[in-house]
């Protein structure tokens, strides 16, 4: 091996684009050979180990166990010698400091967005932007208006924002519901004039205002941000600033006791229940077959995955994730922000940005 070997994050799940580095098995300058695990990463719905594909020694390691990491993030390199170091990152670049916060774009994909004049606001936030994803928003800055002028978009009618696979869950729960029409799906990544289960692809957030002069006024947020929940609330932000309401949306085979109460753009999946006196804020994804028993208060923007319990009097912090098939007993409180992993038991408080890891009991045992 004559040059050093970038290792990269990978994308685990389409839907997720961060990662938890739930273990680091090799240090800075560590001879490794190829297979060799090199980390544990961990999202909501899996856990894999990234292993070494070449010989090497670990050099430029940027992660340390317990951080999150994005898909496309660099992990290390893999040197031909224990001397080997990387270059200083050139922060000279004058386009970098203008570049939004949550903006992951590769140099070719930023390059073609210059040469053409894209606005950034226009990129996906939370994903990996690349040459495939500019183009296909490069074409649908052409198309939006053709597109618009051919479909008749019904007034009363809703539009999903997000054509992944929550978007494909909200278009199924809305058939069942028969409550509204569907307008269309927006989405930056998806190229107009496409389909998602039948329902048209209008275009990216750029028409918004187009809609809404055409007399559309509700929308659905299909962005589950579990591996960014700031995405999934900006996008809230931008139906609010160009106008549109997100009601609730109730499947029919879920089952809401009358005392509960819902805030607008609460999605509750099927099978689902939601218990006596609980107060579930704005925009909480409760999803298929949760449990949120009496007198539990989850606030805004939180995502309970299928599956998970909350007995009595639970707490959920505002813009918390609960992993599928999560316990939590009876009166424990999560704070804003909290992570718990798949299948964890959680016993007592968790404190704000805390990580209960998939799996396991909270609090841990000391003598382990």
């Amino acid at each position: 091996m004559s040059e050093a070997i970038p290792v990269h994050i990978p994308l685990l799940n389409p839907n997720e684009p961060e990662a938890l580095l739930a273990d680091l098995h090799v240090k800075e300058g560590q001879l490794i050979a190829p297979g060799d695990p090199l980390c544990t990463l961990e999202t909501t719905k899996s856990t894999a180990e990234l292993t070494a594909e070449a010989a090497g020694y670990v050099a430029g390691l940027a992660f340390t166990a317990g951080q999150t990491a994005r898909a496309g993030d660099l992990l290390c390199y893999l040197a031909p010698t224990a001397e080997w170091q990387p270059q200083e990152a050139d922060t000279t670049e004058p386009q970098a400091a203008r570049l939004p916060e949550n903006l992951r774009i590769t140099q070719p994909a930023l390059a073609l967005v210059h040469q053409h004049n894209l606005d950034l606001s226009r990129l996906p936030m939370g994903v990996l932007v690349t040459e495939k994803v500019v183009r296909e928003l490069l074409v649908e800055a052409a198309l939006p208006s053709a597109i618009l002028s051919e479909i008749a978009i019904e007034p009363s009618g809703i539009i999903i924002y997000g054509g992944g696979g929550h978007g494909k869950a909200l278009i199924d729960l809305l058939r069942s519901l028969g409550t509204y029409p569907i307008a269309g799906v927006i989405d930056d990544r998806l190229t107009p004039g496409e389909s998602i289960l039948d329902v048209p692809v209008l275009g990216g957030a750029g028409i918004l205002p187009e809609l809404k002069q055409r007399g559309v006024a509700l929308a659905v947020n299909a962005v589950g941000g579990i591996g960014n929940i700031s995405v999934r609330i900006k996008v809230f932000q931008q139906l609010a600033d160009a106008g549109f309401t997100c009601p609730a949306l109730v499947h029919p085979r879920a089952c809401i006791e009358p005392s509960a109460e819902l805030s607008d753009g609460v999605q509750v999946f099927p099978h689902a229940y939601v218990g006596s006196a609980a107060q579930i804020g704005f925009g909480v994804i409760v999803n298929t077959g949760a449990i949120v028993s009496h007198d539990c208060q989850v606030e805004d923007y939180a995502n309970l995955s299928p599956g998970a319990i909350l007995a009595g009097e639970v707490h959920i912090g505002s813009a918390s994730l609960v992993g599928m098939g999560v316990t939590i007993n009876l009166q424990v409180k999560v704070g804003e922000r909290a992570r718990i992993g798949n299948g964890a038991t959680v016993k007592q408080d968790v404190p704000r940005h805390g990580i209960v890891h998939a799996g396991t009991i909270w609090p841990p045992d000391p003598s382990e």
